[in-house]
């Protein structure tokens, strides 16, 4: 079992914030205390069954992802990719955006951005960019599960590239809400996540202010929040 651990660069709301006690709810944790917490079970869904439903993001965290899950590169430290995340963000705008909507991405039920958006495309291919120097290349193991899931030509050129196929043009920006649901599941489920997030948060325009470090020290354990910096 493979236990260095993983480091990640998400986008994560601020802690005091009506969007991270909406997402680290419905997910039943919170990635800044590493707690679990009680989970905000949406009208009309199984409160037996829902932790099974958001099992898998539960373990990173509630997020969406800039810079997806690596080791870090040899003669690079977890001190030095702080500071430069740090460095890094200060020299960063930040991106409006028109809202957040819930949505089913196939098999899962997810926040993503109301309206497309040119400047977070752009915005999440830099920092993919400029911190790969701290990515240490990817396992065989690790490739081989990416290569599981049916891959266009050029998102397994960025596999290869980055060490994760959706990026550039095949990213999307997402914060999970469920784990992948069974068919019949995904629409109601939708629906009732929608309705609890129309009352938790109400319409309002949304700003992506902050990049995020996140570490899991094992690959059985969870995903924890190591830093958050503030964009200028």
């Amino acid at each position: 079992m493979l236990t260095s651990p993983r480091y990640a660069l998400y986008y994560a709301p601020a802690a005091d914030s009506a969007l991270w006690r909406f997402g680290s709810a419905v997910l039943g944790y919170d990635a800044i205390t590493g707690e679990d917490i009680p989970a905000l079970v949406p009208p009309g869904c199984d409160a037996e069954a829902w932790p099974e439903l958001t099992e898998e993001p539960r373990r990173y965290g509630f997020h969406a992802t800039l810079k997806a899950p690596f080791e870090i590169a040899n003669g690079r430290s977890e001190g030095q990719l702080r500071a430069f995340a740090h460095n890094y963000a200060a020299g960063l705008e930040r991106v409006n955006l028109e809202g957040l909507s819930v949505a089913a991405l196939g098999s899962f039920v997810a926040l993503t951005p109301s309206a497309e958006s040119t400047v977070l495309q752009r915005f999440a291919f830099a920092l993919v960019q400029a911190f790969e120097p701290f990515r240490a290349p990817l396992s065989e193991a690790d490739r081989q599960r990416r290569l599981k899931s049916p891959l266009t030509p050029a998102q397994s050129a960025y596999l290869e590239a980055y060490g994760y196929p959706y990026v550039g043009d095949a990213f999307r920006f997402h914060m999970t809400l469920t784990g992948s649901l069974p068919h019949e599941k995904v629409a109601p489920v939708k629906q009732a996540l929608a309705r609890t997030y129309a009352e938790a948060i109400q319409a309002r325009p949304f700003a992506l202010d902050r990049i995020a470090l996140f570490k899991q020290d094992s690959r059985s354990s969870r995903f924890r929040l190591l830093d958050s910096f503030m964009l200028a």
